[in-house]
């Protein structure tokens, strides 16, 4: 009797197993058809493109992706600790009119005849601010991450036209300077500076405890509750350090234009795109730091290709509103087959 249970069991176990194979040969197709796909993309942008295969055009890449790099690192923190699902899960829409109010900030004090370092402090301890507020907004009061930070979006974006009257507040010093300019090779130091912060909150995302955790919080609540991990603490941290990366945007964005931006909003689309892309570079289909970088610079080539071939914007912010369709369907559609 007891043979026949387990010989009869033995097409069910198989029958399960089928949709988590199919699952891990898709993911492994998604994560080679990604590469490929950025590779593709610089092959075919360096044939077509005028100067897109010179090392100037490529340190600027990295230059201009630095900003936006950082501001997906901050999101992807989030996604880490609210799990990915952009609806349920954690999402912080704010980043962009945060990266805005810091840099009006920062360069609104130094019209005031204020030093660079008070300056910085000032904009980081925005960016703080507003990630204290999007905590204090999902922890305590309990709202959905997607409304609440969207609600404070719209607040941070009316107290930056407040506080520059929706001009550009103008910004240089020595320091500024420094930071927006290149090295000997054309390499922008905005390069370095986005490397270097990856590397940083890489090693403590990924390979510290506090990421574990942050990790556990994300996918699996239930059980990190039952753990006895302060659920409520780490997601709180997530939308801070996500603040933190906001105001640190903002001292990169004035030391890039020289000055305040009126259209941090249009930043909002290519960081969620950059984040939520990051995963697919990732072994697991996972948010990864290391990803968001890899992410970064792919949007970033694809936006310069665009660029030097003169197509319009539109079809520009078309094709990031298709990967994320993409990459969260995909993304979602794999996760049911593993499960």
């Amino acid at each position: 009797m007891s043979a026949d249970v387990q010989f009869a069991s033995l097409p069910a176990i198989a029958d399960s197993d089928a949709p988590k194979s199919r699952g891990n040969l898709a993911a492994a197709a998604l994560r080679f058809g990604s590469l490929l796909a950025f590779a593709s993309i610089f092959v075919v942008f360096s044939l077509t493109a005028p100067y897109f295969f010179t090392i100037g055009n490529i340190g600027n890449v990295l230059g201009q992706s630095a900003i936006a790099g950082v501001l997906a690192i901050g999101l992807t923190i989030v996604l880490i600790a609210g799990g990915s699902n952009v609806v349920t899960g954690g999402i912080d829409l704010s980043l962009a009119a945060n990266m805005g109010l810091s840099a009006a900030v920062y360069a609104s004090l130094i019209q005031l005849g204020y030093s660079d370092a008070t300056a910085a402090v000032g904009a980081v301890l925005t960016g703080f601010a507003i990630g204290a507020v999007n905590a204090a907004a999902v922890v305590l009061a309990g709202i959905v991450p997607l409304l609440a930070t969207l609600a404070v979006m719209n607040v941070v974006a009316g107290l930056e036209l407040v506080l520059t009257q929706n001009t550009v507040v103008p910004a240089s010093t020595d320091v500024l300077t420094a930071i927006s300019t290149s090295d000997s090779f054309g390499v922008p130091i905005l390069a370095y500076i986005l490397i270097g912060f990856t590397a940083i909150v890489a090693a403590i995302i990924q390979y510290t405890p506090l990421g574990l955790r942050l990790y556990a919080v994300g996918d699996f609540p239930d059980a990190a509750r039952a753990a006895g991990l302060p659920l409520k603490r780490l997601v709180a941290s997530a939308f801070i350090a996500s603040g933190l990366c906001g105001g640190l945007a903002g001292v990169l964005s004035v030391s890039y234009l020289s000055g305040s931006t009126t259209g941090s909003g249009e930043m909002l689309l290519p960081v969620v795109v950059t984040a939520l892309l990051g995963s697919v570079f990732s072994r697991r289909l996972v948010p990864t730091i290391t990803g968001t970088l890899i992410s970064a610079l792919f949007v970033g080539f694809l936006v310069n290709g665009f660029q030097l071939l003169n197509l319009p914007s539109t079809l520009v912010s078309g094709v990031q509103g298709l990967l994320i369709l993409i990459v969260v369907s995909a993304t979602t559609l794999l996760r049911k087959w593993e499960i």
